[in-house]
């Protein structure tokens, strides 16, 4: 294998699978990067077994062939060089040696035979969906996501799509409860049982969505959650196991209303929170007619409060919540302003942009 490539065209095809290769070395393998050289093009392909990618793009090919190598190594090499073309070469001990002016390395590699076998795709149809659109979704929803390892069917967000609801994104980690609808056209796709994304998978969508404009290409086949943007396909490995009935844990008819500015609540809240319990980040939340009173209080740090106006007029109550949940919920919101349900000091909160559902967020309480 012998290439020509451009440094920027080199950076922009592997900078994509640096997050992707596996960090742990529990399969060193998994470290490095296939590159394959074909008739004109340039491909890359890289795995962790969970996540696959693969990008290709056109150079001067003068020797057709294949090689992996270390992600990281060839991207810090590559990114320390001068602007202009950079040559990659296989030798014969699979070591890829890389020229550039008076510059001259080699670095380690493996035979192409020892990569992984890429997983391959051939579903039925593909939904286009607005890549700001997933985004958003995705951006709703993954702050919930759990960090238990042992709730692994917790570990993703949940996302449904059918010709009838459209799509539906939901994630919980047993404290709050995030969900995000949307309503589509043209749905050729129907998954009423859902599949579990899991949580770096949806950090590489969000990678690979960052700057896009165009539409992006989605599918379910088998065990494999595939996105096509432009020439990346992103291929993820869903989570087995059944998701829990979210809709049991998203109270209904709660009594206790009021709407408020969102931004005036997050910045109060981010305030009082300073000298909250640094591990329980409780706050409490005094409401009686027309104002709401947040305050912390840690006997190792002192305490905090701060009035802000709301539109209430229901009965008075204390409430206990974690700040960093309600600010989790309301930095992922645009909106000036938000509504806030409750039933009582012991039950779940509702928070939702003001008079929609398309969006809504399920708030455990404290004892406080």
């Amino acid at each position: 294998m012998k290439i020509q490539i451009e440094k920027k065209d080199l950076l922009n095809l592997i900078g994509k699978t640096q997050n992707v290769v596996e960090k742990r070395n529990t399969m060193p393998v998994l470290v490095n990067i296939l590159l394959e050289a074909t008739e004109d093009k340039l491909k890359v392909f890289a795995t962790d077994l969970e996540v696959s990618l693969t990008d290709e793009i056109k150079t001067k090919i003068l020797e057709p062939g294949k090689v992996a190598v270390s992600a990281k190594n060839l991207f810090e090499i590559a990114k320390k060089l001068s602007e202009g073309p950079i040559t990659l070469i296989k030798k014969e001990n699979n070591w890829l040696e890389i020229k550039q002016g008076k510059y001259l390395s080699k670095i380690v590699g493996v035979s192409a035979e020892d990569y992984p076998i890429f997983p391959t795709y051939n579903p039925q149809s593909f939904l286009k969906i607005e890549s700001d659109l997933l985004k958003e979704m995705i951006d709703k929803t993954i702050y919930s996501v759990s960090n238990d390892e042992t709730r692994y069917h917790l570990n993703g967000v949940f996302f449904e799509m059918n010709q009838t609801n459209g799509l539906k994104m939901v994630a919980t980690d047993g404290h709050r409860l995030s969900l995000i609808h949307k309503k589509t056209n043209d749905i050729k796709i129907n998954l009423n049982q859902g599949v579990i994304i899991p949580r770096k998978g949806l950090y590489e969508i969000k990678k690979i969505l960052e700057g896009v404009q165009q539409p992006v290409d989605i599918a379910v086949e088998g065990s494999q959650f595939i996105l096509i943007s432009g020439t990346t396909v992103l291929m993820i490995r869903l989570i087995e196991g059944k998701y829990p009935n979210y809709q049991q844990f998203i109270p209904q008819k709660l009594p206790l209303k009021m709407s408020l500015n969102r931004e005036l609540f997050l910045n109060s809240l981010e305030r009082v929170s300073l000298l909250a319990n640094q591990k329980s980040k409780a706050v409490l939340l005094n409401l009686s007619a027309g104002k709401m009173e947040i305050s912390s209080n840690n006997p190792e740090l002192g305490d905090a409060k701060e009035e802000i106006e709301v539109n209430y007029k229901g009965q008075d109550i204390k409430v206990g919540f974690n700040a960093k949940y309600i600010t989790d919920i309301l930095t992922s919101m645009s909106e000036d302003m938000i509504d806030l349900e409750l039933n009582d000091h012991l039950s779940p909160g509702l928070v939702k942009p003001h008079q929609s559902d398309s969006y809504m967020c399920v708030i455990m309480p404290m004892r406080i």
